[in-house]
């Protein structure tokens, strides 16, 4: 089990305090694989940069099998960070490392022999379709390429939590529904918790078993994705399908 409790996070801008992130909590178990959707500044960006730990919160917990990673000290948060792997939008490849490399970068943090991750990486490469891949460079590859990559280097560290900022956002709608099933085959075969944030309903709607709608940075709906696009009840949600102009 995740658990996101009292998470809050403010800004200072010209203008006064912004607040992100306004008390919100989730609970995620084991294997989830949630959306969380809402409309352009309702607090998705900060809501990952603060779940993968980029970003401190103001207050709150981020949980994960009853350890709190906001109360680890400097020096150890490093290895809590392994706990969560995330899939950038714009992927974040080391462009001068290829395929191999950039995967297994995680694990070389970690100070892991080359032969107690070799088989893993390799398999991971196969998971993701990039077979033949493995000293090609980020030049050398596609925009969906990449993603998988990123992927692979995600999953290097074997999360608890996994998480996708925007993964769709700059691909084609062949190689969009070529990653889709990635996810749901990725998915199926390590059980993983997985977070996507989108604001592409047809990822959520293709994918996600739950859905988080976000607004002023609160979560103001959440359930199966079925009840939820079916029977919104916020007008925010509302307006994000196109129910009210």
């Amino acid at each position: 089990m995740i658990e996101i409790k009292g998470l809050s996070k403010r800004f200072s801008t010209a203008n006064g305090t912004l607040l992100a992130l306004d008390n919100v909590n989730l609970t995620l178990e084991k294997g989830e694989l949630v959306g969380i959707i809402g409309m352009s500044g309702a607090g998705k960006t900060t809501l990952l940069r603060c779940l993968s730990l980029l970003e401190r919160p103001d207050e709150g917990e981020i949980v994960i099998d009853h350890l709190n990673l906001l109360d680890a000290r400097d020096d150890r948060m490093r290895e809590y960070r392994q706990k969560i792997g995330v899939v950038f939008q714009g992927n974040q490849l080391l462009k001068q490392r290829n395929v191999y490399d950039n995967i297994v970068f995680p694990l070389t943090l970690k100070n892991r022999k080359k032969d107690e991750y070799d088989e893993r990486i390799k398999q991971l490469i196969e998971l993701v379709g990039l077979t033949g891949k493995e000293k090609s460079y980020p030049s050398q590859l596609s925009g969906g390429q990449k993603q998988r990559v990123a992927i692979a280097r995600a999953l290097a560290s074997e999360p608890d939590l996994l998480l996708f900022d925007e993964p769709t956002s700059a691909l084609d709608s062949i190689t969009t529904r070529a990653l889709l099933e990635l996810l749901k085959e990725i998915h199926l075969k390590t059980q993983a918790t997985i977070l996507i944030i989108t604001h592409e309903l047809s990822v959520v709607e293709k994918v996600c078993e739950k859905v988080v709608v976000i607004d002023g940075g609160q979560f103001i709906e959440e359930g199966k994705v079925s009840d939820i696009f079916n029977n919104p009840k916020h007008k925010t949600t509302r307006l994000l399908l196109g129910l009210e102009d």
